[in-house]
């Protein structure tokens, strides 16, 4: 193995993770780790990089990301260390590629025939043994998926476990957990993760806990929390009700929770967050570890058949396909599904949802298109246009929803247990991961923040911005190895201009990279050279625990 270079980053502004105030000096590498910084003098450096005006700072952190198949597909992770992005935490919102056995083999097998990959993993150490053979050029770490496991051993149906049933998830979570999984997500909006009873996700967030690891939720929506809370109409907001459930489940299981991408979706919500940011607060001050993550955009992403009913979406894609096209059960969902879109406290409108990718090429062409302006256009009424359009595409329709508002997103940035994490992928402007219409965070997530909301909106200072992308998201996951410029971490580094730093990725047109981005280094290894991706895959796959 070649020996990793030596190198010299000069006369930077150095903002060093912690959030203090910035100073100048240089940071000397070597052996991939950070040997000193300072005024640095006789070394002999093979690279150096002249950082004068610019800023030096850990590589951040993305503690919420989707990259589990994309990194696979391409062990370059443009979109993501581009943006300055040098670890990534993958397994959120409740699925994690591993483990795979019946349903959950199924539906991985059909996620990457997208992609144009072969499954040739079960478990969880064969997944992360995968990405460890062919490279990376980011380091990657990953959660086990609740629904993934649920998949596994009760399948897509809307039901409890059975006792023999769930001691088959336990050991299915204590197996992953000792094979490096970082913890366990849930994704309570999605099926299956919808159907589970609070009791049943303390319990397998208490197998975790023995192991150290964390416990993230993507938190319910109104509807799915109806049957497990008695509520008695879908119109109920359950915001707050979700995130006390978060709370509940770090607390009772005794692990550290992690609130994922704080928002509040639908106009009915808005201005909610103040109350949500104070019960984790106040949870805190109890003894609770619990935080929340962020992307700083007033819209949100997520698959069309998360509009549908969540009793729906039992069973599956293929069941939910079936019911809409059942007349008597169609006209049910038609009304429970109109309600949510456009009934009293309403999540967001038709003319809100805008369809970002579909499997197929026959209905490109309503891309980018709102789902009110695609039911003009195929001359139906919205709910039959998202129904059709959704049995057509085999499921496969993904949605940006334009339902938050700027106040909000503002006020939990402001918050100070509020990390950055994109909700993203690694995508890249060609090939297969450059098709559709994606949300835009997955290119721009954290320039946006530096540029917009630091330099131009001056939300919060620069120093604290690069807190909540390192130090902050490597406490939460036990990398006490990176997220700080200090002798004997890793080399994570991002070295970029104050001045230019933006992001350049529209909802029009997302697959742009960012400017102000002059160096990403990962393990020591520059991966980003003056704006330009280097090819090399230097990255780590981190195993919990290990």
């Amino acid at each position: 193995m070649a020996s990793k270079p030596k190198i010299l980053i000069e006369n930077g502004i150095i903002m060093d993770g912690t959030g203090n105030p910035w100073f100048r000096g240089d940071v000397a590498i070597e052996n991939g780790r950070i040997l000193a910084i300072g005024r640095v003098k006789d070394f002999q450096a093979d690279i150096r990089i002249d950082a004068t005006n610019l800023v030096v700072c850990p590589g951040f952190i993305d503690i919420h990301g989707h990259s589990d198949l994309a990194v696979i597909v391409d062990p370059r992770a443009e979109s993501k260390v581009m943006q300055g992005v040098t670890t990534e935490l993958g397994g959120n919102c409740g699925h994690s590629p591993a483990p795979l056995e019946g349903y959950a083999l199924e539906e991985e097998e059909r996620s990457a025939e997208r992609y144009g990959i072969k499954i040739d993993w079960r478990s969880f150490g064969e997944y992360l043994d995968r990405i460890e053979r062919q490279g990376c050029s980011i380091n990657f770490a990953c959660l086990l998926g609740h629904g993934t496991v649920r998949w596994c051993v009760v399948g897509p149906d809307d039901r409890d476990p059975t006792e023999e049933e769930m001691e088959r998830m336990k050991e299915l979570v204590d197996k992953s957990m000792k094979e490096g999984a970082f913890g366990l997500s849930t994704g309570l909006m999605y099926a299956p993760g919808c159907y589970a009873s609070t009791e049943e996700i303390i319990e397998l967030a208490k197998v975790v806990a023995k192991h150290g690891g964390i416990y993230a939720s993507h938190i319910r929506r109104r509807g799915e929390g109806i049957r497990r809370w008695g509520l008695i109409t879908p119109r109920i907001d359950t915001l707050v009700e979700a995130v006390r459930e978060t709370i509940e489940v770090g607390e009772r299981a005794g692990l550290p929770a992690q609130i994922s991408h704080h928002k509040a979706m639908g106009r009915v919500n808005w201005g909610k967050v103040k109350k949500t940011l104070a019960m984790v607060e106040d949870a805190r001050l109890r003894g609770v570890d619990v935080t929340c993550d962020q992307y700083p955009y007033t819209a949100a992403s997520s698959s069309l058949a998360s509009i549908f009913p969540a009793w729906a979406r039992a069973g599956g894609t293929k069941k939910l396909i079936e019911r809409l096209r059942d007349p008597e059960i169609r006209a049910k969902i038609r009304e429970e599904t109109i309600e949510n879109m456009e009934g009293i406290g309403a999540e967001y409108g038709w003319g809100d949802a805008y369809i970002s990718y579909l499997k197929s090429e026959k209905n490109s062409h309503l891309i980018g298109k709102s789902l009110k302006e695609a039911a003009e256009l195929l001359e139906k009424d919205p709910f039959d246009a998202a129904a059709d359009l959704l049995a057509e595409e085999e499921g496969s329709v993904g949605i940006v929803y334009f339902a938050m508002c700027e106040e909000d997103v503002i006020t939990v940035m402001k918050n100070r247990n509020v990390m950055v994490g994109s909700d993203g992928y690694a995508l890249s402007p060609k090939g297969i991961l450059g098709r559709g219409r994606p949300h835009p965070r997955s290119y721009g997530t954290y320039p946006r923040v530096l540029g917009v909301y630091v330099r131009e909106k001056r939300v919060i200072p620069w120093e604290e911005a690069i807190r909540k992308m390192t130090s902050m998201p490597a406490q939460k996951l036990g990398l006490f190895d990176r997220g700080l410029i200090r002798p004997g971490m890793w080399a994570d580094i991002v070295v970029f201009n104050p001045r230019t730093i933006k992001d350049r990725a529209s909802f029009d047109e997302p697959h742009r990279f960012p400017v102000g981005i002059e160096y990403v280094l990962v393990n020591g290894e520059i991966v980003v050279d003056r704006g330009s991706h280097t090819g090399l895959t230097p990255g780590t796959v981190l195993r919990h625990g290990s």
